[in-house]
């Protein structure tokens, strides 16, 4: 019986075989997947879906920074209103400095609590209220990345931060970028990437592919420039023997003979000292004050040179020049020019 129950099993698999068999993707029809149309879009979640509403109340509330306080005052209104519409309560307290929302017994939509508690998170984080009431759409998500603690270095964090801070404080929206470039990988690299993938995507062979070959592969290279230290500190030469032990006072007053004086000669020594210290300190303050009394050092008075044979002025040539000056008419010519020109006319009439 063994050995037929086993033949039989070997020789032909029955149908629940064939059924649990699944097809290879290599068989499968490009027509049998499923594609989503152009324009589709989810539809909204509506009272008709959930009539009886929440059994509970749901609240979240979150903690704003002092500076936001003057902003959140003037939009409040409108978050509220916003809110109202979806059936959840907002309060803002301005003592504790907090934001509550909480559902209420018309809230129907058991989600939109969470929309409201990213939305109040938003706000505290310095987001203005027109970008951040969008969140209460279905098609529209955010997330809030904590960059603070991924860098110790403060300047670092300062420069990698301001790569990811675009123009008017708009900033990067993907979380792997954000995330790179604390790493201190420039976000340019990603964004090339990305750029790469959409127009793959456009691509319908390349749709099931794989896109390694065709994205580029960026090393990541990490030279750190260690600052050298100013003040280079020459290590000692090792040697096995330690220190020689310091001369305590008592060794040094025997090696002066101090320790054989008597207290009262020890005492004299001292106030001689004493005395001298003082003696050179006053003559010293007796030198600055003489200081004051000593004329300074005139400057040795320098003779005039007398003036030179070549740059002296001839006074009469000037004169003869001032004189001949007056005499002349404005445009008249001189007496020699004036016979030169007769010389020329008598010469042209000769040839003539």
């Amino acid at each position: 019986m063994a050995s037929s129950k086993f033949n039989g099993s070997a020789a032909a698999p029955g149908k629940s075989e064939f059924r649990n068999q699944k097809p290879k993707p290599e068989d499968r029809d490009e027509s049998e997947l499923l594609t989503v149309p152009d324009g589709w879009k989810e539809p909204g979640f509506s009272k008709e879906d959930n009539p009886r509403g929440l059994l509970e109340e749901s609240s979240f509330a979150t903690l704003f920074p002092k500076y936001r306080e003057a902003y959140l005052k003037e939009c409040w209104p409108l978050v509220q209103k916003a809110l109202n519409e979806h059936h959840v309560n907002a309060t803002l307290d301005l003592i504790e400095g907090s934001m509550t929302v909480c559902t209420t017994k018309k809230t129907f939509d058991p989600y939109i609590i969470i929309r409201a508690r990213d939305l109040i998170k938003l706000l505290a984080r310095s987001v203005s209220f027109e970008q951040a009431v969008r969140i209460l759409q279905d098609d529209v998500a955010c997330d809030i990345i904590k960059i603070g603690s991924l860098v110790r270095n403060k300047e670092r964090f300062v420069k990698r931060r301001q790569r990811l801070i675009g123009p008017k404080g708009s900033t990067l929206k993907v979380r792997k970028v954000v995330l790179d470039t604390m790493k201190n990988i420039h976000p340019i690299y990603n964004i090339k990437t990305l750029m790469i993938k959409r127009e793959l995507a456009k691509d319908s062979e390349l749709r099931s592919q794989s896109w390694e070959r065709f994205l580029p592969q960026f090393k990541h290279k990490n030279v750190n420039k260690r600052k050298e230290p100013k003040k280079k500190t020459v290590k000692k030469e090792y040697t096995p023997f330690p220190p020689p032990q310091p001369e305590s006072q008592i060794d040094k007053e025997l090696a002066s003979g101090e320790y054989f004086l008597k207290a009262s000669q020890k005492k004299r020594q001292k106030m001689e000292a004493i005395k001298a210290k003082q003696a050179e300190a006053l003559s010293k303050r007796q030198e600055e004050r003489n200081k004051a009394f000593i004329p300074p050092k005139e400057k040795p008075v320098v003779k005039p040179k007398e003036a030179s044979t070549e740059t002296k002025i001839d006074v009469a040539a000037i004169k003869e020049k001032v004189k001949k000056a007056k005499n002349k008419k404005l445009g008249a010519l001189t007496a020699e020019e004036v016979k030169l020109k007769m010389e020329v006319d008598e010469k042209k009439k000769k040839k003539k």
